[in-house]
């Protein structure tokens, strides 16, 4: 019995997601998961710190390490690895395919060394450069978290490398579950750490998380056969191909890193705590796009990149078309309750010990600005893959660069306005319509365009919906705050926050099966076939019977 179910967990982890809803579903799963785990790791950051002067160097650690990664990994993964390395898989050369992992991986591992090295060195003027607004104290201590966290770095670069290679092999579970452990490593260091040594507690848990990202995935990666060797060949042919795809994409993300740079820079003349009221707001509203957009985007790139090789422009349009409305029939509501309920839903996630009432109101306007653009920035996940998929890594950055010169702009005049740190999530929102907006007008002309029905009837359904969901969800909330229900007391306002939350749902619901939309057909499926995962898991014998009792009956979900 023991045997049997270990054996059964091992396939279960192994198993593969072919059709693209299913992977998405095991991602975005996963991705809920991490993403609760991410609100109480942000809980706890709140209770223990507040809004502080010491809460704000932690975040503004983040940014130089965090350019790093972006440059480095985002650049060579999803825009250069994962489809040259699914087309070696394609063509059956699968040695070929690990040894331009090697190549690639070391060549980060070398081009990081030297970049951290200098970040190292001069990590006093940057952090005075990133953050003019800080004391002196705070410089000095936010230079030894960013080297601290220079170390985390190391191991996410090696642990996205393989979350690559096994997204290639259609495997989504494993890399989906490393999230989560970055964020319980991130918690323990809160829990266990911060009470003797204050905000170095969380630091040093961001080690232990990267790390955990890491160490999860290797014997899964380890089973599909891929072997480290410290090799760099850079005159073979994928890995030429790999550094001409990420070198634009590079340089696009590189341009990216201006907005959330002059974000901190901004927020920290601001006054202490507008570093982290800023945060808190981004990480809220980003659940959303985490568990949606990246989960159906990550899905959708081995895919649409298969289609693109096999020159299927009417299949590839196809799983566009079908993933950009799963991702607005998800993250339009969601914008909707963020905006409407963003008071109680900040007071419940991040009320609590020393996140005092002011910075309630002050993150609860900010959460507001940001989810207006949420739907944007979700489909900025799958447009961009599109472009990816087609090997064209220059639209992308090319669309970016507009978008963060409006970002910018926009950020120094809304920033001298009443509206101060929220002004800032203002200007992502306008930055974010224009980016999606530019880049699906693009590839629309790149794949001799969209059936305009398809496209729209499908769109205009759903914002109808999510405003009328919106309209009565915001009554409710107004009536029962101000007449039934004191919302002084936790409980009354979890009360009236499930209340009209699940009224607003069902109302949603109601009206997306009223106007028939396939993306509600396709929902349902899932959560069906998720709901059979318990006996799939103790029960099914080998990996060809789970496939087949995953994805049975899933083909039109494509």
């Amino acid at each position: 019995m023991v045997s049997n179910f270990l054996k059964n967990g091992t396939n279960f982890f192994k198993q593969k997601q072919e059709n693209i809803l299913s992977a998405a579903a095991v991602i975005a799963l996963m991705m809920l998961a991490s993403r609760f785990l991410g609100l109480l790791r942000d809980r706890l950051l709140a209770s223990y710190f507040g809004a502080s002067a010491d809460l704000d160097v932690y975040f503004a650690a983040f940014r130089l390490p965090d350019i790093l990664f972006q440059l480095i990994i985002m650049g060579a993964l999803s825009a250069a690895f994962i489809p040259v390395f699914s087309e070696y898989l394609s063509r059956g050369k699968e040695k070929e395919a690990f040894a331009i992992t090697n190549s690639v991986l070391n060549a980060s591992f070398l081009v990081f060394g030297a970049l951290a090295g200098l970040i190292f060195i001069f990590a006093y003027p940057l952090g005075k450069l990133i953050a003019p607004g800080l004391a002196p104290w705070q410089i000095d201590k936010m230079v030894v978290l960013t080297r601290l966290m220079l170390l985390g770095q190391f191991f996410l670069i090696a642990s996205n490398f393989l979350t690559g290679v096994l997204q290639s092999f259609q495997r989504f579970l494993v890399p989906a579950v490393a999230p989560l452990m970055y964020n319980l490593g991130i918690i323990a260091g809160i829990v266990i750490l911060s009470p003797g040594l204050g905000i170095y507690g969380p630091t040093l848990g961001v080690i232990l998380g990267s790390f955990l990202h890491f160490i999860i995935q290797v014997p899964l990666i380890y089973a599909f056969g891929f072997r480290y060797a410290a090799k760099l060949d850079l005159g073979h042919q994928g890995v030429k191909e790999v550094i001409r795809l990420m070198l634009p994409r590079i340089f696009g993300l590189a341009v990216s890193q201006i907005d959330p740079t002059v974000d901190v820079i901004l927020a920290s003349l601001l006054g202490a705590g507008s570093i982290s009221v800023f945060n808190l707001a981004l990480h809220l509203q980003s659940l959303p796009v985490g568990v949606f957009a990246f989960a159906i985007g990550t899905a959708a790139l081995p895919s649409l990149a298969k289609e693109y090789t096999e020159k299927n422009l009417d299949k590839f349009k196809q799983i566009f078309l079908d993933s950009f409305h799963q991702i607005l029939f998800l993250t339009v509501p969601a914008s909707v309750f963020l905006l409407v309920l963003r008071l109680p839903i900040v007071r419940l996630v991040l009320g609590t010990g020393k996140f005092d009432w002011a910075s309630t109101l002050s993150t609860a306007l900010t959460l507001g600005l940001f989810s207006l653009s949420i739907c944007a920035q979700s489909l900025v996940h799958v447009l961009a893959r599109a472009f990816y998929a087609l090997h064209n890594t220059k639209t992308p950055v090319v669309v970016s660069l507009i978008s963060v010169g409006i970002n910018v702009v926009a950020a120094l005049i809304l920033f001298h306005t009443r509206l101060e740190v929220a002004g800032l999530a203002l200007a992502a929102s306008l930055a974010n319509f224009v980016n999606a907006g530019l880049l699906l007008y693009i590839l629309d002309k790149k794949v001799g365009g969209f059936e305009r029905k398809k496209l729209i009837l499908p769109a205009t359904k759903i914002f109808t919906a999510a405003t009328i969901m919106g309209l009565v969800t915001y009554l409710p909330v107004k009536i029962l705050d101000q007449v039934f229900i004191d919302t002084s007391y936790v409980a009354n306002l979890l009360v009236l926050t499930l209340l009209v939350s699940s009224f607003g749902l069902m109302t949603y619901i109601f009206l997306a099966y009223l106007f028939d939309l396939k993306e509600l057909r396709i929902l349902i499926d899932i959560l069906k076939r998720i709901r059979n995962w318990p006996s799939i898991f103790f029960k099914l014998k080998d990996e060809e019977a789970i496939k087949e009792k995953i994805i049975e009956g899933s083909e039109h979900d494509a």
